[in-house]
């Protein structure tokens, strides 16, 4: 649990000698309290009062960081229930399952589909995180499925087996990839402890109540193995949802360390249409990683658009650079369109301009992410704003005209700016579904 100013002050030695860059030993304090220094700016503090301090400061969710380089990505590190209260940091790790059933040659061509799983919405780039081996053969098999993954996705791995041994086997090719190892139970757990204080890897926990959980990560944790992940097992949908709910709850509400950890959940589901239905129901309630069994194109953009939705800041809406866009092979005469930064407003002229065929430019004007409407209200998108960003972006050097296209809904300014600016100023569609028409009659 944070602690405040004053908690933090008496943990401090009390001797105002200013070696820390502040007047009184309160002042540093309080400092402390909002995170904007650090604790190592006190000469005088004691070894029991940093230790005090460091656990204090440990997010209530740990931060678990599985793959390496560009691939790696984290998960945990979460500090709220609800979006609206802040945000949630470390968006779900979303990946796929390989049985070591398979052929080679059918095992190269799942990871031939994941690997080609990247979108791009709204100026993002959306993609998977990990590719996780299931054993359901012999030892050897699962090795050299093991090491066939490896060689064929660049993405995070993961290991799934109860067997210790054929974990050991798999890590010794794969451990400097740092995957996640998959699992540690009551019946396996002291082996596993062991295999990963020699690898240090990150290692998934598996037990169906919350109070076992909570032994076995104590226990791990003791020992030294901290780089820990939480799963319940297989269950019904209510029923793991209310395991995740309690896990964050435990976490952030009662500051209960042992379940202080992201959640993996595995969907066991053969039907698309219901496997999609229920990631996304883990995605919005509160797992940290979810595996899939199916590859398709449409569930994944699907479930990483909703990761995209929940994961974004609600304060702070997805923005594209304010600028001058060309679209298409545009020269002099070309018209310019004028929307907000907003990104769904500007990807959805941007669609519907190259829908057109017609060769234009599309002038975004900074309104802090709002949409057209939002940001007239708030008087962010008006005559003003469009003529300031019209000559910061020197728009009469890059065509011959003196024609600007402004939104229908906002046709009340046309006078306005045409005053401003000396231009004439064209009232073009409502909807940006009606930007093809138009443009082709304008032309």
């Amino acid at each position: 649990m944070a602690l405040s100013g004053l908690d933090i002050y008496k943990l401090l030695p009390k001797t105002n000698c200013r070696e820390c860059g502040f007047a009184t030993c309160l002042a540093f304090a309080m400092q402390l309290a909002k995170k904007a220094v650090s604790i190592d700016k006190c000469p005088y503090l004691s070894a029991e009062a940093k230790a005090a301090l460091e656990s204090a400061s440990l997010p209530p969710i740990k931060l678990v960081t599985i793959g390496t380089g560009d691939n790696k990505f984290g998960v945990g590190n979460e500090t709220v229930m609800f979006r609206h209260e802040e945000k949630f940091h470390n968006p779900c790790a979303l990946g796929f399952i390989i049985e070591d059933s398979l052929s080679d040659e059918d095992i190269k061509q799942r990871l031939r589909q994941i690997n080609n799983l990247k979108f791009e919405r709204v100026g993002q780039n959306l993609e998977v995180s990990l590719v996780a081996i299931k054993q359901s053969s012999a030892k050897e098999r699962f090795v050299s499925a093991a090491q066939l993954v490896k060689n064929n996705t660049k993405l995070a791995l993961a290991l799934i087996s109860n067997d210790v041994q054929s974990l050991a086997g798999a890590l010794e090719i794969t451990h400097e990839r740092n995957p996640l190892v998959c699992y540690a139970d009551q019946k396996n757990l002291p082996q596993v402890s062991e295999l990963l204080r020699k690898f240090k890897v990150p290692l998934a926990v598996c037990a169906a109540d919350l109070d076992t959980l909570s032994n076995m990560t104590q226990g791990l944790a003791n020992e030294g193995v901290k780089e820990l992940v939480l799963d319940t097992g297989k269950k019904p949908v209510a029923d793991k949802i209310w395991d995740l709910t309690q896990i964050r709850r435990q976490a952030l509400k009662k500051s209960n360390r042992s379940l202080g950890y992201p959640v993996l959940t595995i969907i066991d589901n053969n039907d698309p249409y219901m496997e999609a239905i229920e990631a996304a129901t883990y995605i919005a309630k509160y797992a940290g990683i979810v595996l899939l069994k199916n590859i398709s194109s449409w569930e994944t953009l699907s479930l990483l658009t909703l990761r995209q939705n929940i994961y974004t800041d609600p304060q702070k809406p997805l923005q594209i650079e304010p600028k001058i866009y060309p679209i298409g092979k545009v020269d002099t005469s070309s018209p310019v369109l004028v929307t907000t930064n907003f990104s769904l407003s500007y990807y959805t002229v941007l669609g519907e301009v190259e829908a057109s065929k017609v060769p234009s430019y599309i002038m975004s004007v900074d309104t802090e992410g709002m949409s057209v409407l939002t940001a007239w209200a708030a008087e962010k998108f008006n005559a003003e704003k469009i003529n300031e960003a019209m000559n910061k972006f020197a728009v009469s050097e890059i065509v011959s005209h003196k024609n600007i296209i402004i939104p229908g809904y906002v046709a009340m300014m046309s006078g306005d700016l045409a005053e401003q600016s000396g231009w004439e100023v064209i009232v073009g569609p409502k909807e940006a579904s009606g930007i093809p028409g138009f443009l082709k009659n304008l032309q």
